[in-house]
């Protein structure tokens, strides 16, 4: 491939088939990840739930205390704690 407009046609064409090939991975991963929910839900577990442990997992742990202080304080606010009780 020539060189066209200052772009290395197989310089990109490369770029573009990595992409691609990751991209393949990509929908792999996401099909594995949804059969361990899957066989997780079939012993018994929630994977609603699971994702959200998933999720606070990936957090840091000053992000984590932030958001369950705000949550406890909209619940406060929506009469779903009486006042001074921490869910959890």
């Amino acid at each position: 491939m020539a060189e066209v407009g200052g772009i290395a046609g197989e310089r990109l064409k490369s770029f573009i088939e990595r992409i691609e090939r990751l991209e393949e991975e990509k929908r792999a991963l996401g099909a594995d990840i949804k059969d361990v929910y899957a066989e997780a839900k079939g012993s018994g577990f929630e994977p609603r739930i699971m994702r959200q442990i998933v999720k606070i997992r990936k957090m840091d742990k000053d992000a984590v205390d932030e958001e369950e202080a705000l949550l406890d304080l909209y619940k406060r606010a929506l009469g779903m704690l009486p006042d001074g009780e921490a869910a959890g």
